[in-house]
């Protein structure tokens, strides 16, 4: 049979992380109550995620200029996440890696001209 005694501390440590984790979300809610400062009104109520009300109908369209902006970003982002083990590992992969990495930052920037030829980024 296993020694069991040795997960004591980590039983301890998530003891201490739950108590103090709901003693730091159910602690403001009680003192907000006890205190006076719980007035909800409409405006409090409001939508403040999105910045807008919520549509009538769950199946609208969005406007493609959304996703295309959207797509932009996750591509620009993993270029971003491309780059810096490239740059690290350059010593490495000598000019081929250079030539390979140019050669994608090319297709990038022609992708970024042919968006913006067609306006994809312009928001009216």
């Amino acid at each position: 049979m296993p020694d069991l005694s040795q997960y004591l501390p980590i039983l301890i440590f998530l003891g201490i992380a739950l108590g103090l984790s709901t003693l730091f979300v159910f602690l403001p809610m009680g003192v907000s109550r006890l205190t006076g400062a719980h007035n909800p009104t409409e405006a409090k109520l409001t939508e403040y995620e999105c910045g807008f009300p919520a549509f009538e109908d769950s199946r609208g369209q969005f406007d493609v200029r959304f996703y295309l902006v959207a797509i932009s970003f996750l591509l620009f982002d993993l270029e971003a996440a491309f780059l810096f083990p490239w740059a690290v590992s350059l010593a490495e992969t000598g000019w081929t890696g250079w030539g390979a990495m140019m050669i994608f930052l090319g297709i990038l920037a022609i992708g970024l001209a042919y968006e913006w030829k067609m306006g994809a980024l312009e928001w009216e």
